[in-house]
């Protein structure tokens, strides 16, 4: 039957170029911004999946940034470390020295004076982002707690993993007052005790031998002064390595955040990245189709124009 009030071939043809159209536009969307999964609509699971593995890439980001921060500070303490054993090992040098009769000990002393300011300088100075993990106050600044790692679990629910730095291992130079009843815990804060009444002598940065003569009292005294400086150099040195292993941990860390950072992108792009071999050549077969379906539409429209003939 023809029916001038209803073109069926019409509206067939009609429908089939409109799935056609919106099938280009979902396909023109994914060229243009390299998804196939863009937002919710597309594909609920996959997106909501992809939005918390991003959320969870940005998290593990910042802790790679902190694991960095953390890095490089390790790196300035371990090179303050370093100086530091390096200049005491010159003040060992000095005392022996001045440990021979004769000498003119104040020369030295000057020496060692120079030496002991530039030790507290490179102390003072091995500090990166407002941390100096050699000197502090031990009553109130004992380690440091190094974001590490960042976990998602089965169930959702996440943890934060950390490295934890001993300063009290680590510290040269204690600035809590022990004057106020404090006391002071640095490596370079103890004291050098001389016979067996254990009367103290300065400490590695106070210790003078200006004024010591040729006597036997203080000739034991620089021995005594010797010894506590190389006992200082040796807790300097498992300092030190205490430091270095630190550094080493963190930046495993740091390599393995960097990992997870670029097996999450990969994740995500398996997850919503679109084809684009594939969607190119859908978009040609779209529009053959769609050129076809406007050639259909025009050729069901011209139909009802044949039914004027039958009232001529």
């Amino acid at each position: 039957m023809s029916s001038i009030n209803t073109n069926i071939a019409s509206m067939t043809a009609l429908q089939a170029l409109r799935s056609t159209n919106a099938d280009m536009l979902r396909t023109q969307n994914r060229i243009s911004s390299g998804l196939r999964v863009a937002d919710a609509s597309d594909n609920a699971a996959y997106w909501s999946i992809a939005t918390t593995m991003r959320g969870d890439h940005s998290s593990i980001s910042t802790v790679s940034d902190a694991l960095g921060l953390g890095s490089a500070t390790a790196e300035i303490a371990a090179k303050g470390m370093e100086s530091a054993i390096d200049i005491a090992g010159k003040i060992k040098d000095k005392l022996l020295a001045a440990r021979t009769p004769g000498v003119d000990r104040s020369k030295i002393q000057s020496e060692i004076s120079e030496l002991q300011d530039s030790l507290k300088s490179v102390i003072n100075g091995a500090s990166f982002n407002g941390q100096n993990w050699l000197t502090g106050d031990s009553s109130t600044d004992t380690e440091r707690s190094i974001v590490s790692s960042f976990t998602r679990s089965s169930d959702g629910s996440i943890s934060i993993g950390t490295i934890t730095v001993d300063l009290d291992a680590t510290r040269l130079m204690d600035t809590a007052s022990a004057g106020s009843g404090g006391s002071v815990s640095g490596i370079l804060d103890e004291t050098v005790s001389v016979g067996s009444g254990g009367s103290s002598a300065g400490t590695v940065l106070t210790l003078d031998i200006g004024e010591l003569t040729d006597s036997a009292d203080d000739l034991a005294l620089i021995e005594a002064m010797v010894k506590h400086v190389d006992t200082a150099i040796g807790k300097m040195t498992d300092a030190a390595s205490s430091l270095g292993a630190v550094k080493t941990r963190i930046d495993i860390q740091k390599n393995f955040a960097d990992s997870m950072k670029a097996a999450i992108d990969k994740g995500i792009g398996q997850l919503v990245d679109a084809d684009m071999n594939e969607e190119s050549t859908r978009l040609q077969a779209l529009q053959v189709k769609q050129q076809l379906s406007i050639q259909a539409l025009s050729i069901a429209n011209q139909g009802a124009q044949s039914i004027l003939s039958l009232f001529r």
